[in-house]
């Protein structure tokens, strides 16, 4: 005569539960880094050669920053367009405010010059990278 477990089978055990669960929020965590308050077409067609930006969108005295191409476009003159890494030289990360003609990065406060991308107030010790643009027009390219 067959007779049936009396114990009920085996669920996950609680290592796997807990990992589940960790991964489940840093995936969340990951997406949620990732996301723009203000997403911005043209810089998708940058990464093909598009147009990044016209030069109307890039304010006197500031400028933008395009996350998806990893550069900020700045105007320190009227006429004056300059481009560097969006990526801070302290320890990596993506810069997020323009203000007062200052680039932040939001980790250390480290603050970059919009005229040359120089250091202005550390940690940082290096200068942001400056990348080629080209204007033509009203129309901003990464060269």
């Amino acid at each position: 005569m067959a007779s049936e477990s009396i114990h009920p089978a085996a669920g996950p055990s609680r290592r796997v539960v807990v990992a589940a669960v960790g991964a489940a929020g840093l995936a969340l965590t990951l997406n949620a880094c990732g996301s723009e308050d203000d997403p911005s077409p043209s810089s998708d067609a940058a990464a093909g050669g598009g147009v990044l930006a016209k030069t109307s969108d890039i304010p006197e005295g500031g400028g933008k920053i395009f996350k998806d191409s990893g550069v900020v476009v700045t105007q320190p003159t009227a006429g004056e367009f300059k481009a560097f890494s969006s990526k801070c030289t302290h320890q990596g990360c993506a810069v997020t405010g323009i203000a007062d003609g200052v680039i932040t990065c939001p980790c250390h406060k480290s603050e970059f010059s919009v005229a040359d991308g120089s250091v202005k107030k550390g940690p940082a010790t290096q200068p942001l990278p400056e990348e080629k643009i080209t204007v033509n027009g009203d129309s901003i390219t990464l060269a």
